[in-house]
């Protein structure tokens, strides 16, 4: 592989992975998992870890290899994709910036947590499924889904280690992270839907 299309690679691997990190936003949502998770043993709560990454992995996957043909059955061409999804990642990263995370602290734990809500949709969410998405239509499956496992180790490593993370930044400073991020998340629909309309008035 020459310099060039190394240098290339790395790019388009930061313009996947970055937009992928900040919507599933795993700092943010460690005090969620923690108040979910605040009466359980180490080691069934390492168990939830383990739960909820490979139920990520697995409705990733599962949109990796499908979106493209939904796509083309549906009859939805990758600008359509970016203004609706730049629609719906901007409604809702106004209603985090707007919201809050607080009474979802207090819902009890249960055995399907690790799956709902902390896998889906804390997690792998419509941002991050968007952002999936539109990673495989621009640039490929490949690149997309090393961003995608890239991501989900650091959600791993972050859930596995989330006391020691809190200890550090202090849940006020995870809080503020997820608001930063549903900032970043704004910014980034904003420039898919500017995309897709350029596209519109290019194709036409």
């Amino acid at each position: 592989m020459s310099v060039q299309d190394l240098s290339q690679f790395w790019r388009e691997f930061l313009v996947i992975f970055i937009p992928l990190f900040v919507a599933m936003d795993a700092v943010g949502v460690l005090p969620i998992f923690l108040g979910l998770t605040h009466d359980l043993p180490p080691a069934r709560r390492n168990q939830l870890v383990t739960t909820a990454t490979l139920t990520v992995l697995v409705i990733s996957v599962i949109f990796l290899f499908t979106g493209s043909a939904v796509f083309r059955f549906l009859g939805i061409t990758e600008n359509d994709f970016r203004v609706g999804g730049g629609l719906v990642l901007l409604a809702i990263s106004i209603s985090d910036l707007a919201g809050s995370h607080e009474d979802d602290n207090r819902k009890p734990a249960s055995q399907n947590v690790g799956i709902v809500p902390i896998g889906i949709p804390l997690i792998m969410g419509p941002a991050a499924l968007t952002t999936l998405l539109i990673g495989v239509e621009s640039y490929g499956y490949w690149i997309t889904g090393i961003a995608m496992l890239a991501n989900l180790a650091i959600v791993w490593l972050s859930f596995r280690y989330a006391h020691y993370i809190v200890r550090v930044i202090g849940t006020g400073g995870a809080r503020a992270f997820a608001k930063v991020a549903s900032l970043f998340i704004a910014a980034i629909a904003v420039m898919m839907i500017r995309v897709g309309i350029t596209g519109y008035i290019t194709a036409f």
